[in-house]
């Protein structure tokens, strides 16, 4: 991503993640993805986090750049997919049996 849209995509990863009270621990754009490591809440699906992410900061995005809605038209900004990995300490006693 150039300059100016990889730091307008940290803007709004940064708004969209206060929003849903999700910590970024740490986080990179790249030319052609993110990587973001947060912790969020237990009630937020991880699904619909990233559904969030793509959809709103795609809409800003491309309503913003004109460039940017030329190069994608009719086509997605994001990939379909996403990678999830989940890291920490499961506490048992908060749990039936443990």
């Amino acid at each position: 991503m150039s300059g100016v849209v990889s730091e307008r995509v940290r803007e709004l990863v940064r708004q969209i993640c206060k929003e849903n009270d999700v910590e970024i621990i740490k986080g990179h754009v790249s030319k052609d993805h993110v990587h973001l490591f947060v912790s969020i809440p237990p009630h937020l699906a991880i699904s619909k986090l990233v559904q969030s992410l793509k959809g709103k900061s795609s809409y800003k995005l491309l309503g913003e750049n004109k460039e940017l809605s030329k190069q994608f038209w009719g086509r997605h900004l994001w990939a379909r997919g996403y990678f999830v990995a989940t890291s920490g300490n499961v506490q048992k006693s908060r749990y039936k049996g443990g």
